[in-house]
């Protein structure tokens, strides 16, 4: 055995074979259920060709099917390639030919964008449809439950790919023994640090309080694929809100009926909505099973972190933080902040590089980029320059630098400012969009917020906001001058806005920060 994500599943459901691991919908199965189901769909794609390192998409919205496809690719040590559903047809083409898929499951309603660019894609030899019309369940049929499989490794592959904020998405090489300590809660699922595969299995079955964990983002997102590899693996059951958009009723519903304990959301763009659903007239949400709140992959805002808080006085609201190509990094609750940016306690395996790329002293002040070495992915899919600029050898060791600009306090506390690639320079200071966002909707009319640069003959670039107000809400760029003056510095605050009635945001919550842009620059939505 090896901490193969394969394994790892089949040895928890050996020991606790009748224990609910998944519910979404009107479809609930026991951890046995479930393993045979991902067998027979690993069956059907051997039969159908698919082999060892063969790259499988999944286009597909929150459902029992994205998970049963992910876990059968891994049974064959196939590949499964996280797509966005949202991708129109140029999109899909550059996405299924970067990625060299050979089998592809696709939502019924989303098919015939697969179909108008499969030709495209000379290596795409098989389509599976989920849903009405679809093929998806006749094959489960036509397929044995039996595990028929041979060795597999910790080195095999599992790709997620990641757009970020800018640029085409990029697929991210992790071994699965890397992602496993790196990725799942330090390779410790509901459990003390394992040294040997075989372990995880009986500290599972000794467990009789296994956590239920509700990954409410789409697991096109990587956070959300590991949180529900996290539940799976601690012998706990994983609720998903079925479809392809947030639904915060749902959601509230979903944490009072299915008795959740741990809900794990992108930012503001869900937790407001959710905020918003416990707030409503008569509303009324049995959340005492809830424990844990966390946001992953964008911080929750202080306001709104302080509106959960108030809602939830029983709830732990945490921001998480890591990326894709890092894995979990660490976590920042509430009172961990100075000027609205989260400080972040992290491991030793963290730090902070200045330009000469040694670690910046704790208290300086100075803003680096934050770098984490240890367990890593291998680097980013045919994309050897990105490698290199990315992962990056000190003194023999390998070192990830994503891009996040960040500083040590005196405390070991790490503040992370933002991305770098969207950070606006404005006469020459730096004006993160995080912080400005955070102050933006802290003010009572705005819904939803988002800051980009605006080119400027003068400064280079100027702070533009684009802002979705709240029903009734007049906004006005004096109005946002006003309110922002008590919390910012003079050159951070907005100096163009866009009203938008609608945010656009990705499918995992992060802004769309080229859509931002562009609409700032025309000026309206």
């Amino acid at each position: 055995m090896q901490f193969n994500i394969a394994d790892l599943f089949e040895s928890v459901v050996d020991v606790v074979p009748g224990r609910p691991a998944i519910v979404a919908g009107d479809t609930a199965l026991t951890f046995a259920e479930l393993d045979a189901r991902a067998n027979r769909l690993a069956n059907a794609l051997a039969q159908r060709g698919v082999r060892a390192g063969d790259h499988v998409g999944l286009y597909l919205y929150n459902g029992v099917e994205f998970v049963e496809a992910m876990l059968a690719a891994f049974k064959i040590r196939a590949v499964p390639i996280n797509i966005n559903y949202r991708y129109v047809e140029e999109e899909l083409a550059y996405l299924f030919a970067n990625a060299d898929l050979v089998a592809l499951f696709v939502q019924s309603e989303l098919a015939p964008r697969a179909l108008a660019v499969k030709d495209r894609v000379p290596s795409l030899r098989t389509m599976v449809q989920v849903g009405d019309g679809g093929d998806y369940e006749s094959l489960l049929a036509g397929a044995s439950p039996e595990r028929r499989f041979g060795p597999r490794s910790g080195r095999d592959h599992y790709i997620i790919y990641t757009g970020g904020t800018t640029g085409m998405p990029r697929g991210v090489i992790w071994r699965h023994e890397d992602v496993f300590f790196a990725g799942l809660q330090g390779g410790n699922p509901g459990g003390p640090h394992l040294e040997k595969p075989e372990e995880l299995a009986p500290l599972v079955a000794g467990k009789e309080d296994a956590l239920t964990f509700l990954p409410a983002a789409p697991f096109i997102h990587g956070a959300a694929q590991w949180a529900a590899l996290i539940g799976l693996f601690g012998g706990g059951k994983v609720v998903l809100s079925p479809g392809r958009s947030f639904d915060a009723r749902q959601v509230c519903g979903l944490v009072a009926s299915e008795r959740v304990n741990t809900l794990l959301m992108v930012g503001d763009a869900m937790a407001r909505p959710m905020v918003e659903a416990l707030r409503e007239p008569g509303a009324s949400y049995d959340m005492s099973s809830l424990f844990v709140l966390a946001s992953a992959g964008a911080i929750l805002s202080d306001s709104v972190k302080d509106d959960l808080q108030a809602l939830l006085p029983h709830v732990m609201v945490l921001n998480n933080f890591g990326a894709t190509e890092t894995g979990h990094q660490g976590m920042a609750g509430i009172g961990d902040a100075t000027g609205g940016r989260p400080k972040f306690a992290m491991d030793e395996s963290n730090t902070v590089l200045g330009d000469d790329l040694r670690p910046i002293q704790p208290g300086s002040g100075v803003v680096g980029k934050l770098a984490r070495r240890g367990r890593l992915p291998v680097g980013y899919y045919k994309d050897p320059e990105k490698t290199a600029a990315t992962f990056v050898t000190i003194d023999g060791e390998r070192w990830v630098m994503p891009g996040d600009l960040a500083t040590i306090e005196e405390d070991g506390l790490i503040t992370v400012f933002g991305r770098g690639a969207v950070c606006i320079n404005t006469g020459g200071e730096k004006v993160f969009p995080e912080e400005v966002e955070a102050a933006l909707k802290a003010h009572a009319g705005v819904m939803d917020a988002v800051v980009v640069g605006v080119p400027d003959e003068k400064w280079g670039q100027r702070v533009a906001a684009v802002i979705q107000p709240r029903p009734g809400a007049d906004i006005t760029l004096a109005g946002l001058e006003a309110h922002c003056r008590t919390r910012l510095a003079g050159y951070k605050i907005p100096r163009h806005l866009a009203l938008v009635e609608q945010m656009v945001r990705h499918p995992s919550g992060k802004p769309d920060y080229r859509w931002a842009a562009e609409t700032a620059r025309v000026g309206h939505g």
